[in-house]
């Protein structure tokens, strides 16, 4: 397959997931924060925080298309080890299509013993999370943020997506750590990550 013909093909597979995005945008502007997928500098950047040679599984929350899916992938976690959370239905069956092995589950992340099922006592290595948490009123963002935290290891991370100039959960220092990962201009919107780790 020659240059020309690779390159076609991956403009249009990136043209339907802007469309299949805009879409979900359009029929549940809470659900989804962005009209344009995660750009996949952001994505690698979010996936820089997972630990590969860790035994424990990697939980993401809303995958979308599957950008920041590829990025946990291609940073070297195992399928198997990659627990995947989406709230749209359209794109979970869109998600399970495209990646094999992986463990989706169509569910809130809001509710995560009932989402989880089975693995609601599961520890997790870490959490990458596209929740559009801005959409959100504070007491949800801060109750979702605590009940990461309390999935992972004392000392690991949940990195957030934001595209506010602050962090879009208050601090909190007697209950968690904020930092700042990255201010991404190349992504559209320009995208803020943020870091939130339990520190006892």
């Amino acid at each position: 397959m020659n240059l020309r013909v690779r390159v076609k093909e991956r403009l249009g597979r990136k043209f339907d997931d802007e469309i299949r995005f805009f879409k979900g945008w359009m029929s549940n502007t809470r659900a989804v924060g962005s009209i344009i997928p995660t750009s996949s500098v952001t994505a690698r950047r979010m996936a820089s925080v997972t630990d590969p040679s860790s035994d424990l599984p990697v939980l993401e929350l809303g995958p979308g298309t599957g950008v920041i899916t590829k990025a946990i992938l291609q940073r070297g976690i195992e399928p198997a080890r990659l627990v995947s959370v989406e709230y749209s239905t359209d794109f979970y069956n869109h998600l399970l299509a495209r990646f094999s092995g992986v463990r989706f589950i169509n569910g809130d992340a809001f509710d995560l013993d009932r989402t989880l099922g089975d693995l609601k006592d599961q520890t997790f290595d870490s959490v990458v999370s596209a929740v559009p948490l801005l959409n959100f009123p504070m007491h949800r963002r801060v109750s979702l943020i605590e009940d990461l935290l309390g999935r992972i290891p004392v000392g690991r991370p949940v990195v957030q997506i934001s595209y506010g100039p602050l962090s879009p959960v208050i601090a909190m220092p007697d209950r968690y750590q904020i930092s700042h990962l990255d201010f991404v201009v190349r992504n559209i919107p320009p995208a803020q990550l943020w870091v939130y780790r339990r520190t006892h």
